[in-house]
């Protein structure tokens, strides 16, 4: 036993010495290479300077060796006094030199923020860099792009370049090596990029640590008939696409105005060639191979890239500049002239249905509005064949936030289902109604449950379907057709400026003969159903409620739509025909269908129908929604709120008296309540419910007298309606509720001048945190002295207010919703034109 312990400590002393001989020695080498990498990083420099001035006939191969360490070194080499070479090595007149130097930068960039942060920072790099982009040298040029892709992954560095114009580069390069890709596409009548794998840019996540490499080749599988090999150009071309569209989609708005006109519009047709055939590759292709469809070359440009970089170049190209010209909406819709215009708004507007008849039967192929998308209906096949290719080529057009003032948010929201096919429910509904009560939606009754009404992306088996479902009596409604054709954008933003708001929408319904689509229902907004094919009985029931419905507000939920209310006598039935117009205002039930009374036999046509809906959708304070979580605000009462901001801002930069009765605390606090105080009226009186159309002012006429009548009017209903005690009881409850009782006027904000909009929209805000005031408004005599400040303050502004101030405020905002809903419209048709032609590239 002895023996064996013996035997087993000399065996562990063995193993000890040895992996103490072991660690000495790896420490020595670890030391020794430590000792030898320092020697390297103090004699890089040096002798890279003195090669850089040498004119030896060995310093090409110096440079070269040097380079090649100082690529081996990164990322533990300190980079920065060899930063102060590579100017001088870009313009190297050896293009192995150049590329090595091109690929320090590149690499550089990878290996942490801050070493990106260091050459984004060096004015000289970052020009000798962008100036090699378009080098005669495609090595070279190609060694610059994915330098360029390298340092691009930081927001710095994407700041830089666009400040150094690579964007400018960028697009004038791709211009010229661009087309004869797409023209090879083209002629291939396949995109290829999609399955073709080029091990040209391998990136990753960025971190403080540097970058986690990943290569980003495709594993793809290649069908025979679907290869092609990519030339050095081509693959020349695919870099120039993903440097353009990165930068591009971290430009902000100034940025984008900045880049060239003539630049930007034939980058767009480029990408618009290429986004086509990409979207049609996947489009197409099996829901199996769909998620490897998305990329659009085998470097990172996905088609939802290339998509998001034509909306941003697309913001402020609109395809009819200039101001919204109404006259030939007013013309071909009303068919009235000035006067009897006048008195629809005055008389009619949301008040009673109206039936504007086709003047002689005239045709709408000749002199009209809606000319332009007839003929584009016309040149499909037949009705209903053409469908599946009408909604092959449009797109979703997800909807963007009422309250919504900031495009580039718009993108940030919605840049990930840019281009997607439409949605059901949001974009299309496939709809047919039984026995007049009960609505059946086709792929619902297809699957045979609800999960159908959900929304969902429509394959192209499911617009196939399409087809059938029409045949089988079930009607296409199309939303947001504003959005897909320029044509029906024109009447859409006439109709808007008409009525002076800041859009209006458009929806078309296809329904086949002695078939009714929707149920009966009423709408939350005004619409003009304008007849363009066919015929269609309509049935228009009495408004069962004197109050207006609200938008967004469940219409059906303020009373029973087949109640005794609408009781078949009291039924107004409109005929339409082509080209006429009914005007059915706000909170009317109605239902309309074909092929009653032989109405399939007028006109010649075939039975089935098709019209457009034009909708007044008025948004805040333009609207009845707003923003608290239990109510609305209403279409005037949005009018008077401008106007009492208006005077309050007047009171705020004029001298405050030191004799006046109200101190300047309980001022600011009856101002708050007055502001409830508007709102809780604006509930309940419905002449705070009618739509203010102070926007649709051309010139002072009998529409600006009628306005302002119903102004005055309104203050004086204010003078004697508003109530302290009901305001204070609205603070109260919203506070206890730690609700901010002025949440229904927060769009307010957008009023501010520059400069002035944190101070402001703070003011306008009452939090748990001014909880202070209520134990104070809750002792008789403090309660009785903010009441007295309350009445002084509203008779004050009631007696000072101005009509024009509240005007020139009104129409400031209004033009502010209207700048970001026309940059909406102006990108989705861009993207849709890609669909609708075939685009050539311009030689020139």
């Amino acid at each position: 036993m002895e023996e064996q312990k013996q035997q087993l400590q000399d065996e562990k002393m063995k193993r000890k010495t040895r992996f103490m001989e072991t660690t000495t020695t790896t420490t020595t080498t670890t030391t020794k290479k430590k000792k030898r990498f320092r020697q390297h990083e103090t004699t890089l420099f040096p002798l890279l300077l003195a090669a850089l001035c040498s004119n030896c006939h060995n310093r090409r191969a110096l440079i070269k060796k040097c380079l090649n360490r100082v690529l081996l070194s990164l990322p533990h080499l300190d980079l920065s006094p060899i930063l102060s070479l590579l100017p001088a090595l870009l313009k190297f007149n050896c293009a192995g030199i150049v590329c090595k130097s091109l690929e320090i930068i590149g690499a550089a960039s990878l290996a942490s923020i801050v070493m990106n942060e260091k050459i984004a920072e060096e004015g000289e790099i970052m020009k000798g860099l962008i100036s090699l982009l378009g080098s005669s040298k495609r090595g070279t040029a190609m060694a610059a792009c994915n330098a360029l892709l390298d340092l691009s992954t930081t927001s710095s560095g994407r700041q830089r370049l666009v400040e150094f114009s690579a964007i400018e580069n960028l697009l004038a390069n791709a211009w010229i090596s661009l087309r004869p890709l797409v023209s090879k596409l083209m002629c291939e009548a396949v995109f290829v990029f999609m399955r073709i794998t080029c091990c040209m840019f391998v990136s990753g996540v960025m971190t403080d640590h540097g970058i986690n490499m990943e290569s980003k080749s495709s594993s793809a599988t290649i069908s025979p008939a679907a290869e092609m090999t990519l030339s050095e150009e081509d693959e020349y071309s695919i870099l120039l696409v993903e440097g353009a569209t990165t930068l591009i989609n971290s430009c902000i708005i100034e940025q984008l105005q900045h880049i060239p006109t003539q630049l930007s519009e034939r980058f767009l047709v480029l990408l618009k060639s290429l986004w086509r055939q990409a979207r049609e590759q996947r489009f197409f292709s099996s829901s199996a191979t769909r998620d490897q469809g998305n990329k659009f070359c085998a470097s990172n440009v996905k088609t939802s890239s290339i998509a998001e970089c034509i909306f941003r170049l697309s913001i402020n190209y609109s395809p009819q500049p200039g101001p919204m010209d109404f006259k030939p909406v007013k013309k071909s819709i009303f068919n009235l002239g000035e006067a009897s215009f006048e008195q629809f708004l005055l008389e009619t507007w949301e008040v009673s249905p109206m039936l504007v008849r086709n003047p002689s039967n005239a045709s709408l192929l000749q002199d009209s509005i809606f000319s332009p998308f007839i003929q584009y209906l016309g040149s499909k096949e037949a009705i209903p064949t053409f469908l599946p290719s009408l909604l092959r080529s449009i797109i979703s057009c997800p909807a963007i936030a009422s309250d919504e003032l900031d495009i580039l948010h718009v993108i940030k929201e919605i840049n990930n289902h840019l281009g997607c096919p439409i949605i059901y429910h949001q974009d299309i509904r496939v709809v047919k109604t039984q026995s007049g009560e009960r609505e059946l939606h086709y792929f619902q009754e297809q699957s045979g449950s609800s999960c159908s009404l959900a929304p969902h992306t429509l394959s192209i088996d499911d617009i196939l379907k399409c087809e059938v479902a029409f045949q089988e009596g079930y009607s296409i409604a199309l939303r947001g057709m504003e959005f897909r054709y320029e044509s029906i954008a024109a009447i859409a933003d006439g109709l808007a400026s008409l009525f002076g708001q800041p859009s209006a929408g458009v929806n078309m319904y296809l329904t086949p003969s002695n078939s009714q689509g929707l149920a009966r229902h009423s709408d939350d907004h005004c619409v003009f159903v304008c007849q363009l094919i066919g015929a269609k009985r309509w049935t228009i029931f009495p408004r069962p409620d004197i109050r207006l419905p609200r938008l967004y507000e469940p219409c059906d939920s303020l009373h029973d739509l087949q109640d005794e209310s609408c009781k078949v006598d009291e039924c107004q039935h409109f005929l339409l025909k082509e080209g006429d117009v009914l005007y059915i205002p706000r909170g009317f039930p109605h239902e309309a269908r074909t092929g009653i009374d032989d109405d399939q036999n007028i006109n010649g046509t075939t039975g089935f129908s098709l019209h457009l809906t034009l909708a007044i959708e008025i948004e805040p304070p333009f609207e009845a929604r707003c923003f608290d979580f239990d109510g609305f605000c209403d279409r005037w009462e949005g009018f008077m709120q401008v106007a009492l901001y208006c005077w309050d801002k007047k009171q705020k930069v004029l001298p405050y008296k030191s004799d006046d009765s109200v101190p300047w605390s309980l001022h600011l606090l009856s101002v708050k309540l007055l502001h409830i105080a508007i709102k809780l009226i604006g509930n309940h009186d419905p002449g705070f419910q009618k739509a203010c159309l102070v926007g649709a002012i051309h010139s002072k006429d009998c529409l600006f007298n009628n306005q302002m009548m119903i102004f005055w009017d309104l203050i004086s209903r204010i003078t004697s309606d508003s109530k302290f005690s009901d305001a204070v009881e609205h603070l109260e409850a919203a506070i206890h509720k730690n609700e901010d009782p002025l949440e229904h006027v927060r769009w307010m904000k957008h009023l501010n001048e520059e400069g002035e909009e944190v101070e402001r929209s703070q003011s306008l805000s009452i939090s748990s945190a001014d909880s202070w005031c209520l134990p104070d408004l809750l002792i008789p005599h403090n309660r009785d002295t903010a009441k007295a400040a309350f009445v002084h303050v509203k008779s004050k502004f009631c007696r000072e207010v101005e009509f024009q101030d509240a005007e020139q405020y009104y129409k400031m905002l209004l033009e502010k919703y209207r700048k970001v809903r026309k940059q909406y419209s102006n990108s989705m048709l861009s993207l849709h034109s890609a669909l609708h032609d075939e685009y050539e590239i311009i030689s020139s």
